[in-house]
């Protein structure tokens, strides 16, 4: 007989949102709304890239200890320098064309493969939401429902030789649509960096999609990186490029100021970043401050990566 051990992450899945209710809403909203339009032979214009899969099933394995985070914050209240340095960026970042996309997956590999985004989706399997914590090195939080690929399907599919230690990604370099691109002090374009352990984790995703539907621009479309324990900017958004080394990556805020974003980023209420304290979060829509978990929660998954590294600050920031 075969004994499962609950995950920690795993709560009874009466706490979780019921997959028929959240899927009934959005069938509603279209019956009203692309239903009628069909109906009348018109078709409204959509904004996604052609990436499909929406929605997807969701894997009962990720479910949440808090209410997930309303859709119309979790989209309106969001980082993406590229576009400005302010929350509200949503307006900006429609000049993002995120269809068709190139991606490209280079570096220490069996072959340098240059791939749409939709067909390198296709490749690695059958999308799956999963119900993530997301915590902002600013303090804010929130509790979201992401659609996408395991990433250590990506790393398996790259072909990486032995000799890879580290996945590089970086996103798009557009200074004509990406406003914030033309300030010149920022280290363009946008780079972060993981270990190929930590990609080859069981909690890392390859996302395309929120809520039941493709990633907004302002969310990162077309596709982007989860890594819950982390420290959101190291989430990179609308990749270009990912790259297998065995050097460590500097990432864009490393490289702008190390002693306040580190390589590693790692959640840690115990360690606060010099300009404020990290023992608290706030949650997008309630407002409510909660106490900040170690690695936010996921500590039983990932603490094991890190157990032979000194557990100092610098493995937070």
């Amino acid at each position: 007989m075969l004994i499962r051990n609950k995950q920690s992450w795993e709560m009874p899945e009466h706490m979780a949102t019921p997959e028929d209710v959240y899927l009934n809403r959005r069938q509603i909203l279209a019956a009203m709304g692309f239903g009628l339009a069909a109906g009348m032979g018109i078709m409204p214009k959509l904004a996604a890239a052609a990436i499909e899969g929406f929605p997807a099933k969701r894997n009962p394995s990720f479910t949440l200890d808090r209410d997930l985070t309303p859709e119309d914050e979790a989209t309106s209240y969001t980082n993406f320098y590229e576009f400005g340095s302010s929350k509200n960026i949503s307006r900006k970042a429609k000049r993002l064309k995120p269809d068709p996309w190139s991606l490209t997956i280079d570096g220490m590999v069996e072959e340098k493969i240059t791939i749409n985004a939709d067909e390198l989706i296709k490749k690695l399997g059958d999308q799956e939401e999963r119900l993530y914590r997301h915590r902002c090195v600013e303090a804010w939080a929130m509790a979201v429902p992401w659609t996408g690929i395991p990433l250590e399907k990506l790393v398996r599919f790259a072909r990486p030789t032995a000799s890879a230690k580290y996945l590089r990604f970086e996103t798009f370099h557009n200074p004509d649509i990406a406003p914030g691109q033309r300030q010149q002090w920022y280290p363009w374009p946008y780079v972060e960096g993981i270990t190929v352990d930590e990609a080859m984790n069981v909690l890392p995703m390859l996302v395309t999609g929120i809520y039941g539907k493709a990633l907004p621009n302002q969310n990162g479309a077309p596709i982007r990186i989860i890594l819950p324990w982390k420290y959101g900017f190291k989430s990179i958004k609308s990749i270009s490029r990912i790259t297998f080394t065995d050097e460590k990556p500097v990432s864009f805020w490393e490289e702008l100021q190390a002693k306040e974003y580190g390589f590693w980023a790692n959640v840690n209420p115990e360690y606060d970043h010099p300009r404020w304290s990290q023992k608290t979060e706030r949650l997008l829509g309630s407002g409510e401050r909660v106490p900040t978990q170690l690695y936010n929660g996921y500590a039983e998954q990932v603490a094991g990566l890190y157990a032979n590294m000194p557990q100092d600050r610098s493995l937070f920031f």
